[in-house]
């Protein structure tokens, strides 16, 4: 006899409906393969009954009450067309959570991360992060669905980059598997970020300094020595450029004519550009206008203002800076592109500059990325004031002037 909705709501734990009392599991039948099994402890499971290749097969509906007698139903006849058609609704099952299990794997989610947000990514950082995951996490945890991912399995992995001494790249590694989990957590496919459960969980990376040249007497010959540079046009521009504006390497070297407005001596960087995604403003010196009007002649035509020496189409290298600083008789233990950020970030501070105005000119990022987007324009006068500054004073000192502190 068919169940009804009140008969199924009536079954008790541990007593048959003919009074008949048990410590067991027992199934009450409803028709064409139905019944619900009553378990010791009350709970109600709905099970459909079939045969396929000869082979009398099981399959679970789901629990009762979330799936009421006419969802079971539903479903059951569902599975019988599929027996008719000649399809194994087990068979079936299996390779719709074999899918779902590949769409939520740890890979399928740090690719769609990947290519959700990568567009606004310079295409070295795009590169690196994806190619991090691909040669550390992948093989190990790629299959693997990221809400079963736990913190000592991703430490395992994270130990296996630290034991061959790239402890710094671990610890990237972590920080994007990071975004990844976050990221997975905001879509519904995960519940826990692993990456944060494992703080502290690696050894500190040594804080790197990039050399630099701070005492004045070496400042003044060095920016003699720039001034005496007899490469290409390009490559001199460049170099001279760099001490007067102390961007970092990449963002110099991807310089573009229409981010430069002589006429108001500012150059603004896109975000996208920028290491903390917020525009940044640098205001031009006299000297640094001067510097750009000399090669514009010869690139002005174009996209860069430091094309490559192969295609007007790249920038130059992002070992430019550095080679000219080599050919100088520079060691890359005395002074590095980067080198020129130490150079004016000390100066400055010492000279008493305000230390937000330096911060902001060094696009040094904040932790509140929303207020960073809007603060990009903070100090700017007195961010003026500190590059004509600056300029004026590495001048003093290329003239062999006393390293007297800034007028401000």
């Amino acid at each position: 006899m068919p169940l009804t909705d009140i008969k199924v709501k009536s079954l008790k734990a541990g007593i048959k409906p003919d009074g008949t009392a048990t410590d067991k599991p027992y199934k009450i039948t409803d028709e064409k393969g139905l019944y619900i099994e009553v378990t010791p402890k009350g709970g109600k499971r709905w099970r459909f009954k079939y045969r396929f290749g000869g082979k009398e097969k099981l399959l679970s509906l789901g629990i009762y009450p979330e799936i009421t007698l006419k969802e079971a139903r539903n479903r059951r006849n569902t599975h019988r067309r599929q027996v008719a058609e000649g399809i194994d609704p087990s068979d079936l099952r299996k390779a719709e959570k074999q899918s779902l299990g590949a769409k939520n794997s740890f890979e399928a989610v740090a690719r769609e991360w990947h290519n959700k947000f990568s567009a606004n990514w310079s295409e070295s950082h795009s590169t690196r992060t994806l190619t991090r995951l691909e040669q550390n996490v992948f093989p190990l945890l790629g299959t693997k669905n990221i809400k079963d991912i736990t913190a000592p399995e991703l430490l395992s992995v994270l130990r296996r980059v630290e034991s061959r001494g790239a402890l710094e790249t671990a610890h990237r590694v972590n920080q994007i598997c990071g975004q990844v989990f976050r990221y997975a957590i905001s879509t519904g496919r995960a519940e826990r970020d692993s990456a944060a459960d494992l703080k502290g969980a690696l050894p500190p990376t040594k804080v790197k300094h990039h050399p630099s040249i701070t005492e004045p007497v070496k400042i003044g010959a060095l920016m003699r020595a720039i001034q005496d540079f007899t490469g290409t046009i390009i490559t001199a521009t460049a170099l001279k450029l760099s001490p007067l504006v102390f961007v970092r390497p990449g963002e110099l070297r991807q310089a573009e004519w229409s981010e430069i407005d002589l006429d108001n001596a500012e150059w603004r960087i896109p975000a996208e550009k920028m290491k903390m995604r917020v525009v940044h403003i640098v205001p031009l010196s006299k000297q640094a206008v001067s510097i750009i009007r000399e090669v514009e002649p010869f690139t002005g035509h174009g996209k860069y203002i430091f094309p490559s020496n192969r295609t007007i189409t790249r920038p130059m290298s992002n070992n430019t800076v550095n080679a000219a600083l080599r050919r100088m008789g520079y060691t890359k233990e005395e002074m590095t592109g980067h080198g020129f950020r130490s150079m004016a970030s000390t100066i400055l501070n010492e000279q008493g500059w305000n230390r937000d105005a330096i911060e902001r000119q060094l696009a040094h990022g904040e932790k509140d990325g929303v207020r960073a987007a809007y603060n990009y324009a903070q100090h700017l006068p007195e961010r003026k004031k500190m590059m004509q500054a600056w300029a004026d004073y590495l001048d003093g000192l290329a003239t062999g002037a006393n390293a007297i502190p800034i007028n401000r």
